[in-house]
């Protein structure tokens, strides 16, 4: 019943829409293609990560083509400034070893986003309504694309509500955009806009997930979320979370397991600093501590990485990326795992976020038993896939990073 009412609210505005002249129409579209190999075994480019890490370093150590094709259109705008757009996206990834039959482990072609939004609402202190499946208040450190904070999923809410300087915004949804096994309702809260000093301000979140009656043993659960941010510094900005959530709430953003119980406790900050010093200077790091707490006792994740980048000139950087991960796991093994990636990069212009970029790379890992003996069958760390029995490998190849 809920989908067939998102389904006929976004049919419905779209036909009442078309009536009006036609508006803006904008395309944007992002995508990452590139080909390597393991050194010594001669084999597919396999890539490093830890057992018990939430993310991994991304420079010269993605094993897949992932892309992104998305269209929005304003059908209408009145005289007061409001504007009716509905957005549409198909998403397309592929592991770079496998034939592209898109089964969950080769890869997948989706719709992650299709949603309508009536946006500058006069009545409603400049909000936006919307209602679909959506990318929403998204937060990310992008060299481990790390989606910390990411409430995103199937539903409808108001954003951005105007009171003075602070935003309110409220999200309801049944599943996320992806990964959700059952459905469960989630009500996200967010308070935005809290000026705290010259060139920062905190925004404060919400969710609580109801029970799912549905799942036989589910539990409710909730999460919150701290986050200041500072821009200006070094040409760049500075975000540090704090996160704390139980039960299904241990997602952080995303829903969590829904049979977790009120001992499931998951408490998580993260550090994410971007500069761009000089026109030729750039770059991000990101540092990570996550603990989790269980009936099975306590795992820890520590993560620190960073990709420093420099232009020698308008079409050419030296970009590197070192990053060390360690998780302290239930079974009292502490599993360790660095890797450093160095990526002459021809590039059309110098900064850090520029694109598109075309990298030759060549990563070098090295990690230890415990992460080896965690590790699961198809993981470059695991004794039965490329590099055996020992403890570190490289690979080498280029990548193409576009977006627009």
């Amino acid at each position: 019943m809920f989908y067939s009412s998102i389904k006929t609210m976004l049919f419905s505005g779209v036909f009442l829409a078309s009536a009006v002249p036609a508006m803006a129409f904008e395309f944007h579209g992002y995508g990452r293609i590139g080909a390597g190999a393991s050194t010594g075994s001669g084999g597919a480019q396999s890539c490093f990560q830890l057992a018990g890490a939430e993310t991994k370093y991304r420079l010269g150590n993605e094993c897949e083509l992932y892309g992104e094709l998305e269209i929005s259109h304003d059908f209408y705008k009145s005289e007061q400034g409001s504007t009716f757009t509905v957005v549409g996206m198909a998403s397309l990834y592929n592991r770079n070893d496998r034939s592209p039959t898109f089964q969950p482990d080769d890869g997948s072609a989706r719709a992650p986003q299709i949603y309508a939004k009536y946006s500058n609402i006069p009545e409603l202190n400049g909000a936006t309504l919307w209602a679909g499946r959506r990318y929403y208040k998204r937060h990310d450190v992008h060299i481990a694309d790390f989606y910390y904070w990411n409430p995103s999923g199937t539903g409808l809410g108001i954003e951005d509500y105007k009171v003075g300087d602070l935003k309110f915004s409220y999200a309801f949804s049944r599943e996320d955009n992806i990964y959700q096994a059952d459905f469960a309702n989630k009500h996200d809260f967010q308070l935005g806009g809290i000026a705290t000093n010259t060139g920062g301000e905190v925004a404060l979140g919400l969710s609580y997930i109801q029970e799912a009656g549905q799942v036989s043993g589910a539990n409710s659960g909730w999460s919150l979320t701290a986050q200041h941010e500072q821009k200006g510094w070094l040409g760049g900005s500075n975000k540090f979370a704090i996160q704390y959530g139980v039960g299904p709430g241990t997602g952080l953003g995303y829903t969590g397991s829904l049979l977790a119980n009120q001992s499931n406790k998951r408490f998580r900050l993260v550090e994410s600093f971007e500069w761009q010093a000089t026109p030729e200077f750039g770059g991000q790091l990101m540092a990570v501590y996550q603990r989790d707490q269980s009936d099975a006792g306590r795992q820890t994740w520590w993560s620190m990485g960073a990709r420093p980048a420099y232009a020698f000139n308008q079409n050419f950087k030296l970009i590197t990326e070192l990053g060390h991960d360690r998780v302290e796991a239930l079974d009292g093994q502490t599993r360790h795992l660095s890797k450093l990636t160095i990526a002459p990069t021809f590039t059309l212009d110098k900064a850090f976020w520029s694109r598109p970029e075309l990298r030759l790379f060549y990563t070098y890992a090295r990690w230890n038993e415990a992460a080896q003996n965690a590790a699961s069958s198809g993981s470059a760390l695991s004794k039965t896939d490329t590099f055996g029995s020992d403890l570190n490998g490289s690979t080498y190849g280029l990548q193409l990073e576009y977006w627009w």
